[in-house]
């Protein structure tokens, strides 16, 4: 069975980010992961990781101005000097947080940006992001992402993004693939996973399509789980979902039924 980690920015939502940890902990999670950690200095965040005896496994990059609606700067025309100076606050945070994987978000380039530069930006910004990433050991991961969730992002399909991996060629460039998402815009998981595990390096999970606990929805998690298995995927497995009884005082660990009988 897969090891399972904690996004701590989607689940036990009734506490502060760094309270989270200790609360996955509590549950059993050996590993967390978190979208944005830069509210909470990389010593405080270093510090509630060692008080739980966890570690962070995947962070995400800066994304630009979320206020703004900006979810990732990395496929933007213009922005190639806002998206190096990202990558260096993303690294002095996951070297601190001893975090192995960083996402990097290609962002929603603005209405009548050409496909093909906003591709040729993000190649590009790959490359710079990788070549800083790989003296310390940390990989660097794309992620699709649907179009229902996130119109207008750039990269939504795990075959857009196999394709942008193999122009990159860096030996640290990863497919985060995310299950959710996956089965929004495409289907077939469970081949896609085959023929694109040796570009997987790390795999997120959710039920389809409310994004609440995976043993809710279409998706049969448990039919995942055991393919990862066969494959010998070593990874961790994110659980990127909504709790279904949302913020309430213990609504994550009630849902955890479906981790328990794994």
């Amino acid at each position: 069975m897969p090891r399972f980690a904690a996004n701590v920015s989607t689940l036990y939502p009734e506490h502060p980010l760094l309270d989270r940890i200790g609360a996955a902990a509590r549950d059993g999670f050996a590993a967390v992961e978190v979208q944005s950690p830069y509210a909470a200095s990389a010593a405080d965040m270093r510090r509630a990781l060692a008080e739980a005896r966890t570690q962070l496994i995947l962070m995400n990059a800066p994304q630009g101005d979320m206020d703004a609606g900006e979810r990732g700067i990395a496929a933007l025309p213009g922005r190639e000097t806002d998206f190096e100076a990202s990558i260096a606050e993303a690294l002095d945070y996951a070297r601190a947080a001893e975090a192995p994987r960083v996402h990097v978000m290609a962002g929603k380039p603005v209405a009548g940006t050409d496909p093909a530069e906003a591709e040729r930006v993000f190649v590009r910004n790959l490359h710079h992001a990788c070549a800083a990433f790989a003296p310390h050991g940390i990989r660097v991961m794309i992620e699709p992402i649907n179009t229902r969730d996130m119109p207008g992002y750039f990269l939504t399909t795990p075959e857009q993004a196999e394709a942008i991996i193999a122009g990159v060629g860096a030996a640290n460039l990863a497919l985060q693939f995310d299950v959710y998402h996956a089965q929004i815009m495409v289907g077939d998981v469970s081949k896609r996973i085959e023929r694109l595990f040796p570009r997987i390096g790390h795999v997120q999970i959710a039920g389809v399509p409310d994004r609440h606990e995976p043993d809710t929805g279409e998706v049969n998690y448990p039919a995942v789980f055991r393919l990862l298995d066969r494959l010998g995927y070593g990874g961790w497995v994110g659980c990127e979902y909504r709790p279904a009884r949302g913020a309430a005082p213990g609504g994550t660990s009630a849902g955890l039924g479906w981790l328990r009988r794994c």
